[in-house]
């Protein structure tokens, strides 16, 4: 920074635009209040200073609305900063007075600018180097702040280097030996543990039981295929993180081996992150510039498409992108050269962003169609993807996800096909896995499936542009140098040319389609409209049984499966070829060329491995069922718009591919979160646990570990279930929701089931809510992105925030900020095809299909309820505005708490009266920031 002095505000008009109103100052600090029409009339006439244009526009329904954002300024002077895009978390960010009333946030956005301008003319500026070079690029492309900023950035005395210059690069490093088998000593596990929680933390016997089983994982396994498993619940409070973190830490550093710990949320792995600190503290990353990315203790290893291809961006850098992503790419340049790790999904790219730009710039300048070229490209010694991967190899702590886990395992053969593969895992949010190994493992021949992988082969086509290259230029060399493998190549893209597309969807929907996939597409969508129950009005998605086809249909399937047999075939072909120069490598081909033809073969194998399963698909239409498996048609829809018509493969019980790929390799499982075990009226049940754990594929037992909540949740919680909000009731609902937050002041997470009656909601209470200082904030409204809302609602007391199943479970919203949890309903399971199907395989008679859905159900109430407490001074109440709410889900609650029915009415005056709803920090009156 450069002087907490606080620095005159630059003489530039300024808008604030809220759900409460609208608020401007002219060059000279005269603030008044006007209305939305002629906040939109000043913003027409002149560019105005403003904090997220795109929110601003939202909150005017002005979407051309453009001006000087201060958060783009911020994300140029200080890239890889956090900051909570909020008039107090930039007067936070920057050192300056936080506003007391929302007439004083254009103030705050002048002093802002002059700070920033400030920090740029300092000699402490520690994102100085490359912002002079992508200034002048900036002022090329007419970015609005690049005139105002060129007076305060100095020109270098020195060329600045080219940030592809500057990006460090990561090295090979020898193949770490496998892990010593050890046996962890209690005592020591124990011992490890007070050593991370410190000298003065609390002493909790259930954590430190917890951390004795979790060490189990960490045994040597007692054969081949049979790893051990352990199933751990710790309830919230226990300390779970630290809690395995203790053995694995310890095992890490006698063994000499690297553990795994794979999550489901973005939010734990920043967590992990943050705790892993205390067990390997020598290594954190060094404050104001590139951390050393040599050899850390700890990696966070995500799926390529999280990170900033280097690649694209160049190509973007250089022309491949126009108007404003050109500007995002240039701010995304000043990021890469201060990342962490170049992780732009949940890493320290600021999450807000890319929603100030088109979302598809995003997405451009990652590698989300497998299309890496690897070695061929020339940024590849400094690419984040593979630094990560190597840091890997040599990490003690690898955090991943657990969809990276299971891809990583079926593209591989399994972990042992790796030498680096871990042995020991923990797999934290475990009640998630049986979802993410449903994803996994799924299989799904859409139209924009078939239509990504026909531009794989291809490459750009017609008058389309970019980076994108097909096979023939990606291997270029290989074709002229191998006859076989040229003709391979040429067989591929001519068979590719059966695939849809541009065009596809209207044109099937036109009943005109094109090739033999297009011609299944269309049957499948006018089978699946012909077959709906429901109504096709409704405009949400449609889909149907994969039986009692007719003949059109069946067909069709057997012509599109010789269409994509044709592509595989010379694909296979292909790939031998590669495997041949590989085993007798030409003259020319050196290390890294022998790196490219390796990658080449990895990306054809997983192509090859999708057409097969999709072939496998259109074979069984017609048969006879298989029961392993669950089929159906789909018409994709969503906001009343048709996206995409599909046919999809899911396995009746995903956890059997699962516990084949991923636990008969390793050596040791430990699957834990804090609802594992499924809560009945009788007690705790970990039937259902031992089931979705994968487990019983392998014939194995595992441990089962439950550690209580130290909470008292008869004193800090209530659950309250109001009896007089109807059904369908939207004004009563929308009514519910306002008073209950007018009455908590703020601090009211309210989770939906539908995002349509979120929006319902949010339109009727929004601005009634902010003229009182209440800020309302709402997933698929606004337009931030997830992570960032609970950033904002984390830092307000008084703000609320409406969300849907991302906020049910991985939010860590501890204090004052989270009072209230308030669901519109019972978060039944949606009665799908693939649901019925598994509520049908448990048998029996109605009662026990019924206790299927029952424990999804008590699963997710109990993952709501747990964002509620988080600490022993937290308190609030979990109130469910349904009077159909069945008694034998209450379980669901962790034991003790009070439940009680009423109406809301009598609910307000409770909650009231307990303090469940009075803020710490009441609001005065006005409105307050």
């Amino acid at each position: 920074m450069a002087s907490s002095a606080l620095p005159d505000p630059v003489p530039l008009p300024a808008l604030h635009a809220s759900h409460s109103g609208c608020w401007l100052s002219d060059g000279d600090g005269n603030v008044r209040a006007l209305s939305r029409g002629e906040a939109i009339m000043a913003a027409a006439d002149t560019p105005l200073l403003m904090l997220n244009a795109p929110l601003v526009a939202s909150r005017l329904g002005y979407p051309e609305l453009s001006g000087l954002d201060l958060l783009e300024l911020f994300a140029f002077v200080h890239p890889a900063r956090f900051m909570v895009p909020t008039p107090k978390g930039l007067a936070q960010a920057l050192d300056l007075p936080v506003p007391a009333h929302e007439s004083e946030v254009p103030l705050l956005l002048a002093r802002a600018t002059a700070r920033l301008f400030e920090d740029c003319e300092g000699d402490s500026w520690a994102e100085r180097e490359g912002a002079w070079s992508a200034l002048q690029s900036l002022v090329r492309l007419k970015w609005p702040w690049s005139s105002m900023l060129a007076p305060h950035v100095r020109r270098p005395e020195r060329a600045e280097r080219w940030l592809f210059s500057r990006l460090p690069e990561w090295e090979e490093q020898p193949p770490r030996p496998q892990p010593r088998h050890v046996e962890l000593d209690p005592d020591a596990v124990t011992a490890q543990l007070d050593r991370l929680t410190g000298q003065d933390a609390e002493r909790r016997e259930g954590q430190r039981d917890y951390a004795r089983a979790a060490a189990r994982t960490f045994a040597a396994r007692p054969e081949k295929g049979r790893p051990n498993m352990v199933l751990a619940q710790a309830g919230t409070g226990v300390g779970k993180t630290l809690g395995y973190l203790a053995p694995a830490s310890l095992w890490a550093q006698v063994a000499e081996g690297t553990v795994w710990v794979s999550t489901y949320t973005k939010a734990l792995q920043r967590q992990l992150r943050r705790e892993s600190r205390r067990a390997w503290p020598d290594r954190d990353e060094p404050d104001g510039g590139p951390p050393d990315r040599k050899s850390p203790a700890v990696v966070v290893r995500k799926g390529r498409e999280n990170y900033l291809c280097l690649l694209n961006l160049e190509d973007a850098l250089q022309g491949g992108f126009q108007n404003r992503a050109a500007i995002f790419a240039q701010l995304v340049a000043r990021w890469a050269a201060y990342s962490e790790d170049g992780d732009m999904v949940g890493g320290d790219l600021p999450g807000w962003l890319p929603t100030l730009f088109r979302k598809r710039g995003l997405a451009a300048l990652t590698d989300r169609r497998g299309e890496c070229v690897y070695a061929a490209c020339p940024h590849y010694r400094k690419c984040f993807i593979e630094r990560a991967a190597r840091q890997s190899a040599q990490a003690d702590l690898v955090i991943a996800n657990h969809a990276l886990v299971m891809v990583h395992a079926a593209r591989s053969g399994g972990f042992d096909a790796e030498r680096q593969g871990p042995s020991r895992i923990v797999f934290d949010e475990g009640h998630h896995l049986f979802d993410a190994a449903d994803s996994t493992f799924a299989v799904a021949l859409s139209g924009t499936e078939a239509i990504e992988m026909r531009r794989w082969v291809i490459g750009p086509e017609g008058k389309s542009k970019g980076r994108r290259r097909g096979l023939a230029a990606r291997l270029a060399d290989i074709a002229s140098y191998d006859e076989q493998g040229e003709r391979a190549i040429a067989a591929a893209r001519e068979a590719a040319g059966d695939l849809p597309s541009d065009g596809w969807l209207q044109r099937i929907a036109e009943g005109e389609p094109w090739g033999p996939l297009e011609t299944l597409l269309a049957s499948v969508r006018r089978l699946t409209y012909a077959r709906d129950e429901a109504g096709s009005e409704a405009g949400y998605g449609l889909e149907t049984e994969a039986v009692d086809l007719d003949g059109p249909l069946i067909e069709a399937a057997a012509e599109a499966r010789d269409a994509l047999a044709r592509l595989r075939q010379p694909l296979i072909r292909l790939g031998g070829r590669l495997e041949a120069i590989l085993a007798e490598p030409p003259d020319w081909l050196d290390q890294q060329g022998r790196q490219r033809v390796e990658g080449a073969r990895h990306s054809l194998a997983w192509r090859i491995d999708v057409l097969g399963a999709w072939e496998a698909l259109l074979a069984r239409l017609g048969g006879p069922a298989d029961a392993d498996f669950v089929d159906w048609l789909a018409v994709e829809r969503g906001e009343g718009r048709e996206f995409d018509v599909a046919l999809h493969r899911r396995w009746l019980d995903p956890m059997k591919p699962f516990a084949a790929t991923v636990l008969e390799p390793a050596h040791g499982v430990l699957q834990t979160s804090a609802t594992l075990c499924d809560r009945t009226p009788e007690g705790p049940d970990w039937t259902r646990a031992v089931q979705r754990s994968g487990a019983e594929a392998l014939g194995l037992v595992p441990r089962t570990v439950e550690a209580e909540s130290p909470f008292d949740y008869a004193r800090q919680a209530q659950v309250i279930i109001v009896t007089d909000v109807k059904k369908g009731d939207i004004a009563g609902l929308a009514a519910a929701y306002g008073r209950l937050i007018e009455a908590s002041q703020g601090g009211v997470l309210g989770l939906f089931t539908a995002i349509r009656r979120l929006r319902a909601v949010h339109a009727r209470i929004a601005d009634r809510l902010a003229r009182s200082g209440l800020p309302l904030y709402a997933q698929h409204v606004d337009p931030i992105d997830t992570g960032t809302l609970v950033d904002i609602f984390r830092d307000d007391p008084h703000a609320s925030l409406l969300g849907t199943d991302a906020l049910r479970d991985g939010v860590d919203v501890p204090g004052d900020s989270l009072r209230l949890v308030v669901m519109e309903q019972v978060p039944w399971p949606k009665p799908s095809i693939l649901h019925r199907a598994r509520r049908a395989a448990t048998g029996g008679d109605r009662a026990e299909r019924q206790a299927h859905d029952d424990a999804i159900v008590r699963a997710r109430l109990a993952q709501a309820f747990g964002r509620l407490i988080r600490t022993r001074q937290d308190s609030g109440a979990f109130v469910v505005l349904s009077p159909a709410f069945p008694s034998r889900l209450l379980s669901a609650f962790p034991p003790g708490t009070p439940v009680v029915r009423t109406t809301l009415d009598e609910a307000l005056e409770m909650l009231i009266r307990s303090g469940s709803c009075a803020s710490a920090d009441p609001i005065s009156e006005g409105k307050q920031v």
